[in-house]
C-alpha cells in the first residue's frame, strides 16, 4: 500500500525542495495527497512545484499557504528560483486563503493514514493546529526538516532556518500530542552534500531537468547542495538512512539570542518526538537516485 504524503514546502529558496518533490513524485511508494507552500511570494513558489507535477503526469492538488510568519516578520520575502519559470510550462492559477482549510479536510478524512512531510518553516502547519487541535492525533506522523539536536555538529548555526523562519509555530507544532513527530535537523543533513559538478552529472531523468534548471540560480551563490529536504523525505520510506533517539524537543521563544532554537531533552523512556543522530550518506544516495535510474 502506498504512503500519504502532505508537503509542506518553501520551493524556490534553496533548492534542496525541489529535489526532495521531484523524489516524491518518483516514488512508486508515495501518494502525494497535496502540496501547500509557506514564506513569502508562495504563489511562486505554488508554480515552481507544478513545473515537477507536470512533468510528472501527476495532478496534485497545490495550496499557496502563509506568506506572514504568525507575530514576526518574514526572513524569507522571495523565491529566488522563481526567474526560471519561463522555462517551464506551469499552472498560473490557485485556490486562494484555502491552504489551511485543504491540509485539515484532507488529513480529517484519512484520519491515521497521513504523514506529515514538512521542509519549511512552521507557519501553515501552527495555524493548522491552533484551528483545529485535533489534526495532530488524526495523523499518523510528523517528519520535520528542522532544528538542530547536536550542538557540537557543524553547520552554519545552532539555529535551524525552519524553526526560526517563524518560532511561535514552530512552538505550536512541537507542543502538539501527534502520534509520531520525528525531526531530521541541520546536524544530520549537513553531512549530505554535493557539489554543483557531481549534482549536474545525476540529472539526466526529465524530472531532474528543471531541478537542475532552478539549481543554476542557486548556485550564483552557493557551490555546494546540502540535501537537507530530499534526506527526510527519503527516512520516510526507508528505514536504514538515519538512526534515532526518543526525547522531548521545546523551542526557544524568550531568549532573544536564541530564538528558534530547538531545546533536545533525550528520554528514550516516555519521549514524544523522535530526532535523527546518525546518517548513512551511501544508503540514502541510494535510495535516492533509485527512484530515477
Amino acid at each position: 500500500m502506498k504512503q500519504k504524503i502532505l508537503l509542506d514546502t518553501d520551493i524556490g529558496t534553496d533548492v534542496d525542495d525541489a529535489i526532495a518533490l521531484a523524489y516524491l513524485l518518483a516514488k512508486p511508494d508515495c501518494e502525494l495527497l497535496g502540496i501547500t507552500t509557506v514564506t513569502g511570494e508562495s504563489v511562486n513558489r505554488a508554480m515552481l512545484a507544478s513545473v515537477l507535477c507536470k512533468i510528472a503526469g501527476k495532478k496534485i492538488p497545490i495550496y499557496p499557504g502563509i506568506e506572514k510568519p504568525i507575530v514576526i516578520n518574514q526572513l524569507q520575502k522571495a523565491a529566488q528560483q522563481a526567474r526560471a519559470l519561463k522555462n517551464w510550462d506551469h499552472d498560473k492559477n490557485f485556490p486562494q486563503n484555502e491552504s489551511i482549510e485543504f491540509l485539515r479536510a484532507t488529513i480529517r478524512s484519512n484520519p491515521g493514514e497521513i504523514i506529515l512531510l514538512t521542509i519549511g518553516p512552521l507557519t501553515n502547519i501552527g495555524l493548522l493546529f491552533s484551528i483545529d487541535p485535533e489534526i495532530p492525533s488524526l495523523l499518523k506522523g510528523i517528519v520535520s526538516m528542522a532544528g538542530k539536536f547536536d550542538l557540537t555538529a557543524p553547520a552554519y548555526s545552532n539555529i535551524e532556518w525552519n524553526a526560526v523562519g517563524d518560532y511561535h509555530a514552530a512552538d505550536i507544532v512541537y507542543r502538539a500530542d501527534c502520534n509520531n513527530h520525528r525531526s531530521i535537523g541541520i546536524d544530520i543533513t549537513s553531512k549530505v552534500t554535493m557539489n554543483s559538478e557531481e549534482f549536474k552529472k545525476i540529472c539526466n531523468h526529465d524530472l531532474l531537468k528543471p531541478v537542475l534548471d532552478f539549481s543554476d540560480i542557486w548556485f550564483e551563490e552557493w557551490d555546494v547542495i546540502t540535501f537537507h529536504d530530499p534526506l527526510s523525505a527519503a527516512v520516510i520510506f526507508n528505514d536504514s538512512i538515519c538512526t534515532y533517539e526518543k526525547g522531548n524537543v521545546k523551542i526557544e521563544i524568550e531568549d532573544p539570542d536564541k530564538r528558534g532554537m530547538t531545546i533536545w531533552q533525550p528520554d528514550k523512556n516516555s519521549g514524544k518526538h523522535e530526532v535523527a543522530v546518525g546518517v548513512k550518506k551511501h544508503n540514502f544516495f541510494k535510495e535516492y537516485l533509485s527512484v530515477f535510474y
